[in-house]
């Protein structure tokens, strides 16, 4: 198709409706490549602590724009968070070390440190685990300390030893204490005091006598067959300042949250994630002193629970750079602009084929025209080759005439457009005589 032929207005629209098309299209892939990726998280426990750090973090992260958000998924103790995450319902879980299907799981961060304390009433003459027989034991939160108290009652033959386990929700603690269903209570919490809060407040005490840290000297050859756990010394004082409880640093076992991510998910985002949650954990330390014990997890090859590479990139400081991130679109850029530049100079001369050929076109159009007419054999033709004519004269017409040569230009056209005239002329003549003859014949 001849875009001379097409309205100017409509060449105008077609040019910049190629243009806001590809402008669009190159807006929508910015927003695309941009926008932020959001993760499922499972999170839970049996006092929701769990599920209101994560909401906390996750509408940082929101209100800070960063490149990955969160959307929580509750549940009701870290068991179900590990149980979600292994059934691949959600991208990262929080979970504890010793609880659930963790094979698929990679670690992002430490997220709390769970102290095991067993805790007696006031009086009590047990001083290690091992003297415990024919006592029944409360556990908090007991479904997810299975793993916890099949590994102690292994080591320390609590089977023969009759000593039972009940399980307890927190509110349950005290009564089950003053009406002495148990002996003592297993709480595994990290060491902040909103959870010595907890504890203490599920034993009667008074200034001179308070709570017993019972301890488990064990501790170590546990750690050693168990890797989800370590041996740990709660500090003197940790239950109560005045007088100390304990009185002596005292041995027991420790085990970590984590916040996992499924294997499958790319390192670039894992590595983001991880920077955006450590800052966001500086912005919300002073609202939520529980961040403070947010950690790396060990990145060590050996690790009981490999880091995600992700996280290793950000931790060790190998994040690609700049230039290693956008090497290749640097490269490539000076070559798309070239591109680019070609096709708005096609564009431009697109809109700008209404401009009045210059006096040499003119003339070359014309003389052009000259073998058409010696060799046309219909008379119709010829009239369309006139009109043809008429076009290039009132193109030059309306066409400035500037320079020393302008009137010397417009005497050459005039001159070849006569000369046409009269082979047009001539040529009508001849057909006229061609058709005559054969009509004779």
């Amino acid at each position: 198709m001849d875009p001379t032929r097409l309205p100017r207005w409509l060449r105008i629209a077609l040019v910049a409706g190629i243009v806001l098309l590809f402008g669009g299209v190159g807006i929508f892939a910015y927003r695309w490549y941009t926008r932020p990726t959001t993760l499922t998280i499972a999170a839970g426990s049996l006092d929701g602590e769990a599920s209101r750090l994560v909401s906390a973090l996750a509408g940082k992260l929101a209100e800070s724009n960063a490149p990955v958000r969160l959307n929580l998924m509750q549940t009701p103790n870290a068991l179900e968070s590990a149980k979600a995450f292994s059934s691949g319902k959600v991208d990262l879980a929080v979970v504890r070390g010793d609880v659930g299907d963790l094979s698929q799981a990679q670690a992002v961060l430490v997220v709390a440190h769970a102290v095991a304390l067993l805790v007696a009433p006031p009086g009590s003459a047990i001083a290690d685990l091992s003297e415990l027989k024919r006592v029944t034991l409360g556990v908090i939160g007991s479904e997810t300390n299975q793993k916890l108290i099949k590994v102690l009652t292994q080591e320390l033959d609590l089977v023969r030893a009759n000593v039972t386990f009940k399980n307890l929700a927190p509110s349950e603690v005290r009564r089950a204490v003053e009406s002495k269903e148990v002996r003592a209570d297993l709480f595994v919490v990290p060491l902040t005091e909103r959870y010595l809060s907890l504890v203490r407040g599920a034993f009667p005490q008074n200034i001179r006598s308070g709570p017993v840290l019972i301890s488990l000297q064990s501790a170590g050859a546990i750690a050693e067959r168990e890797r989800a756990y370590e041996s740990f010394d709660v500090p003197k004082g940790t239950l109560r300042g005045s007088p100390p409880i304990p009185a002596e640093d005292l041995t027991t076992l420790r085990t970590s949250f984590y916040l996992v991510a499924q294997k499958k998910l790319e390192n670039e985002l894992i590595a983001d994630l991880t920077q955006a949650l450590m800052n966001t954990r500086r912005d919300l330390l002073a609202e939520m002193p529980i961040l403070a014990q947010i950690t790396a997890p060990d990145t060590d090859a050996d690790a009981y629970l490999p880091v995600h590479p992700g996280a290793a990139e950000f931790y060790d400081g190998t994040r690609e750079s700049f230039l290693d991130k956008w090497g290749n679109a640097i490269f490539l850029a000076p070559m798309i602009a070239g591109a680019l530049a070609s096709v708005l100079a096609a564009a431009w001369k697109f809109l700008r084929v209404g401009k009045p050929p210059s006096r040499e076109e003119a003339l070359d159009a014309l003389y052009a025209l000259g073998r058409r007419i010696r060799g046309t054999e219909s008379p119709s033709e010829l009239d369309q080759i006139e009109r043809e004519i008429d076009e290039v004269l009132r193109a030059q017409r309306t066409g400035s005439a500037v320079g020393d040569n302008a009137e010397r230009d417009v005497t050459a056209v005039n001159v070849a457009a006569h000369r046409l005239e009269n082979l047009i002329h001539d040529r009508r003549l001849a057909l006229a005589s061609q058709q005559s003859g054969t009509s004779s014949s």
